[in-house]
This record gives structure tokens, sequence and C-alpha cells, in this order.
């Protein structure tokens, strides 16, 4: 049965690239975790094994540790924006080019009086520690002409310990889950969000100000909404960074519901008064759904918070 070539790419994936930038004594650290996929005409190399339209991959690797030199990191979205025009405008062959980006925070280590947690007196000013706090993620693609730039974040835990409950939900004869008036929400974040920047005709957002609003916003909506579903929760976070950036159009979320179920201390005599939980890791409830801004089209794929 004959055959034909599908959908194809090619890249380095998972770069690791750590940039000092060195102000005096005081240092600054962009922790980033970087791969390129790159498509076009690349049918030779599939059908005939001519890599005359081919970049190889070791220089894709190479141009990663290069342009953090040559073009610093401001951003992650901006230096794989940089990274993008570059692979698409220099390579005939190269039509289109995906570049995703994890980027690890770092704190500074204070010393031992420990008064400050911000950069001071107290404070070594080159050595520090990794955030236990979430990754940042961004996919940027170009096709020579129009730019789509995904941003979002993971593995963010969060955690409110009442202003939740659960109740009301279809019964049937398998159910035996029982109501919750006051019980634990916790969920770990994994968020990406599309902005509306498309073409080099438009004002850029600011990458680092856009991300630093978007999840103070969607931190803000989680503990302030009194929830009584995950899902409503998750529309709210959402809707607060939809109404409050205006650069950004659509965010779909994965939230596992981290189940806390209250332990029964009676066997011991033992009262618990909403006190004592057993932290379930598995099976949990996962809650998906995107939220948009009124009148426009759904553009992240379903299976794009596996980023």
């Amino acid at each position: 049965m004959p055959t034909i070539l599908g959908q194809n790419q090619y890249g380095k994936a998972e770069n690791r690239v750590v940039k000092i930038t060195r102000d005096g004594d005081t240092h600054h650290i962009k922790d980033l975790n970087v791969s390129v996929a790159l498509s076009g005409d690349m049918d030779d190399v599939h059908y005939s094994g001519s890599n005359a339209n081919v970049l190889p991959t070791d220089t894709t690797k190479n141009t990663v540790f290069a342009f953090a030199k040559e073009h610093g990191i401001e951003s992650a979205e901006q230096f794989g924006i940089h990274l993008a025009r570059h692979f698409v405008s220099s390579q005939e062959p190269i039509h289109r080019a995906r570049i995703r980006i994890e980027e690890y925070a770092w704190e500074r280590i204070a010393t031992s009086d420990g008064n400050s947690k911000f950069i001071g007196a107290d404070e070594v000013k080159h050595s520090f520690a990794r955030k236990g706090m979430e990754t940042r993620v961004s996919q940027i693609t170009y096709d020579g002409e129009n730019w789509e730039v995904i941003s979002g974040l993971k593995d963010l835990t969060v955690m409110n310990s009442t202003n939740s409950e659960f109740w009301g939900y279809v019964k049937d004869k398998y159910t035996t889950l029982k109501e919750a008036y006051d019980r634990i929400l916790a969920t770990d974040v994994s968020a990406r969000w599309r902005y509306n920047w498309t073409s080099d005709e438009q004002r850029m957002p600011n990458w680092e100000k856009s991300y630093e609003q978007a999840r103070k916003h969607m931190l803000h909506a989680f503990a302030e909404t009194y929830s009584l579903s995950l899902q409503q929760t998750l529309y709210q976070m959402g809707s607060r960074i939809i109404n409050s950036r205006s650069e950004i159009d659509e965010i779909r979320f994965s939230l596992p519901n981290n189940h806390h179920f209250l332990v029964d201390l009676e066997p011991f005599g033992l009262k618990n008064d909403n006190e004592v939980y057993f932290a379930a890791d598995r099976p949990y409830g996962l809650i998906e759904a995107t939220v948009l801004r009124d009148g426009v089209e759904p553009k992240i794929p379903v299976d794009m918070t596996n980023l």
C-alpha cells in the first residue's frame, strides 16, 4: 500500500542554558530549558535521506547558547521570539519554528541572621537556592509572518484550608462520598495562556510584567473565591486574568483535586473537628477547562497543559 509523509518536525530538545548577569557584586540568574522544533521543506530527508535542507540539531543547540550571550535573556518569551525569528528567517527550507521553554526560578540566600528575604545587606549577592514553587513555561511559534505565543506555569501548589464546600451533586447506588460544607481545597495549578500578539506590526507585550500579573490575579482569585466546586474556582481564576490583562485572550487550566480526607479518630476516643486529614495522592479528580475572552475562538490544544 503506498504511503505519504505527514506532519513532521525535528530539533534539539531540553537545552539547559543558565545565564548569569553580573551587576557589580550583585548577580542575576536566568535558568531555562529550551526545546527547538523546526518544520518545512523536509520531504527529501525522509524519502531519500538527503540532508540538503537539514540544519543540524547540534547547530540549533549551539544557537540557543550563543543567543543567550548575544541577546541576553530578558524573558523566556523574548528569548523564544529571537530564536524562532532567526531559524525561520535565516534558513529558506524552514517554514515554521516552535520554541518551548521552561524557566526555573531562583532566590537569594540570606545570611545566618536571616533578617531579609529580599536583596540587601543581609544576603549573599551571588548565592541562590531553587525556589520550591512553580515552573514557568512558554511556547513560541513563528511561520515567517505570524506569531503565536503561549505562556504559563505548572506545579504551582495552592491550598485553601476552608471556604470550600461540595454538596448537591448527583447520587446513585455507587455513591459513597459524603457532602462537605467545610473542606480543604488544594490543587497543583497547570495553566497556559495565549497572547493576542501575532504580528511584528503590533506592540509587543512586556512579557515579564504580564507573567507576574497573570500569576498574581490567578492566586488572588483562588484565595478570594468562596468555592462550591473546583470548577467554579477555575473559572474565577481564568476570568480574573482575562478581565485584568488585555493582552491575553485565552487561558486553559488543568487542576487536579488534591483530596484531603478527614481521618476517623473515633476508634481512639478522639474527635476530629476538621483538624486532621489524610492527603491522598491518587486517584484524584482532574478538572480541565478553557476560559476565553468573549468572541474569541479557542486555539490552545487540549493537551497543551502537558507542555
